[in-house]
């Protein structure tokens, strides 16, 4: 499937599907002062019998060093979309890191139009620098 060769990475959890697709930024990165930084495109659909809203983020962002920041807000670059059943909602966003390499992973907290709220995980994906890929 198309979608499943441009997102490297993807988790399903009550019915939404997070898929993750990562891109080094060369040119945003300054290795010579330990800066290195990636976008990330995230897909978010809603496979379930019901409408949800996505109300909170959660990122636990681990670089090279294994040094972990936690990163918490309110919806998605702004934005809190309500996605009806089969919709879908697309952003990119970005992440700088000290170290060529890391990691992200957390989840988004949605809510049901019954009041019910549920986290959907965001796999686990790899940040890696071009030439430090092995």
């Amino acid at each position: 499937m198309i979608l499943d060769s441009f997102f490297a990475k993807n988790a399903t959890t009550c019915g939404i599907t997070i898929r993750v697709a990562p891109s080094f930024l060369a040119a945003q990165s300054e290795p010579a002062r330990d800066r290195w930084f990636w976008s990330y495109h995230i897909r978010i659909e809603n496979n379930g019998e019901e409408p949800v809203q996505l109300l909170t983020r959660h990122w636990k962002i681990t670089d090279g060093r294994r040094a972990v920041n936690h990163v918490d807000g309110d919806g998605v670059v702004g934005e809190q979309p309500v996605l009806a059943p089969g919709g879908s909602h697309d952003y990119v966003s970005g992440c700088p890191l000290p170290t060529p390499t890391g990691s992200m992973e957390g989840h988004f907290r949605f809510i049901r139009a019954d009041g019910g709220s549920f986290l959907a995980d965001i796999p686990c994906f790899d940040l890696v620098a071009p030439a430090t890929a092995k």
